[in-house]
């Protein structure tokens, strides 16, 4: 290309003057820009794209099992080989010395997945760490929103804008869907504050056109989810994905959702259940579930959603489930007590040993 601009140039635009001359090679030098630029950008977005996305998953502390949690989630993200992950552990307990310590490097990772639930004054976050977490989605990090983790700080204002919906009382407002799919808003006052029913396998309907769902069926059969009667929040710049409908009182209700929070995208789910000593659980040994996370971990990452469509995807009438790869990599013979398992827990070992030294 560079030997053609030359030809034509010496051939059909001769330099009369000086001031042609110079014209000519900012011409030149401009093109010659456009291409470097280009060539550089397309390098630049290639290697962003095909380098893993590095998750950090937040856990200690909540009414579920966060520990068998965190080791099946770790499990189905290592399976899909996409993804580099790190755990960082919140003592439960204050007054535990490494909990002043506790302030992950969210700016090393491009995805947290946040699993901590408070509800029942179980624990809490640092001040620093929680104005750090605040930074790093409105600056465009992204959020996993795991579960019960939407039912955890109610009292933290910006959390509340963070996930749109969750687990609160009648002073914030609630989203029900209509028959016809449009989005009802329920004021503040209206209807009760935020429950569920028993577990029940349900038929999860899309309401969006989302690059997660690519592919995928309008409505799929999820085991044993929580459809939550009233989710509440203050629901700005939320956007309903999905709902279910509750068998008890026959209404429709938001299942996935997502908010925008500065320039940092957050995705909300109540599927993917792990209770207290539950083994095998099939909430999340949903084959659904389980390619819905790791597709919107790579939408939170701002990455193309490429995890192919499995050829077990559930259909509108089967559920559809998975023996858990990380069962038989990990003990899960006791329940969770808050104490580390230090072969997966590293970040937590090491914080410790910084935090009493």
């Amino acid at each position: 290309m560079l030997r053609k601009i030359s030809l034509r140039i010496h051939r059909n635009q001769p330099f009369n003057s000086c001031w042609n001359a110079k014209r000519l090679v900012i011409k030149i030098s401009i093109i010659l820009l456009f291409i470097f630029a280009a060539k550089s950008g397309y390098a630049v977005k290639s290697t962003i794209s095909n380098s893993p996305i590095r998750v950090l998953i937040i856990d200690g502390f909540s009414n579920h099992d966060w520990a068998h949690t965190t080791k099946l989630i770790r499990a189905i993200l290592q399976e899909a080989n996409r993804f580099e992950v790190e755990v960082a552990t919140c003592p439960a307990d204050i007054n535990d010395p490494v909990h002043a310590a506790f302030r992950p490097k969210f700016d090393r990772y491009d995805v947290v997945i946040q699993t901590c639930n408070d509800l029942g004054n179980k624990g809490a976050w640092p001040a620093a760490t929680r104005l750090d977490f605040e930074k790093f989605v409105r600056q465009g990090g992204g959020v996993f929103i795991f579960h019960a983790a939407n039912n955890s700080f109610a009292a933290w204002p910006e959390y509340n804008q963070m996930i749109g919906l969750g687990w609160r009382n009648t002073t914030f407002p609630s989203l029900t869907i209509k028959p016809d799919g449009t989005i009802r808003r329920i004021p503040p006052g209206e209807g009760k504050a935020t429950s569920h029913g028993a577990r029940s396998d349900r038929v999860v309907h899309r309401l969006k056109n989302h690059p997660i769902y690519k592919g995928l069926p309008s409505a799929w059969m999820a085991s044993m989810v929580e459809v939550y009667t009233y989710p509440r929040g203050p629901a700005k710049r939320t956007t309903v994905l999905s709902w279910a409908e509750d068998p008890a009182t026959k209404t429709n209700w938001p299942i996935e959702w997502t908010v925008s929070y500065g320039k940092g995208r957050v995705y909300s789910s109540t599927m993917g259940h792990v209770w207290l000593k539950e083994n095998n659980p099939s909430g999340i040994r949903c084959a659904g579930f389980q390619t819905i996370m790791v597709r919107a971990i790579q939408w939170l990452a701002k990455r193309r959603v490429d995890f192919p469509v499995p050829s077990d995807f559930p259909s509108e009438t089967e559920v559809k489930l998975r023996t858990l790869v990380g069962e038989s990599a990990f003990d899960i013979s006791s329940p969770s007590n808050g104490k580390e398992l230090t072969q997966w827990s590293v970040f937590s070992k090491e914080l410790r040993n910084k935090a009493v030294e």
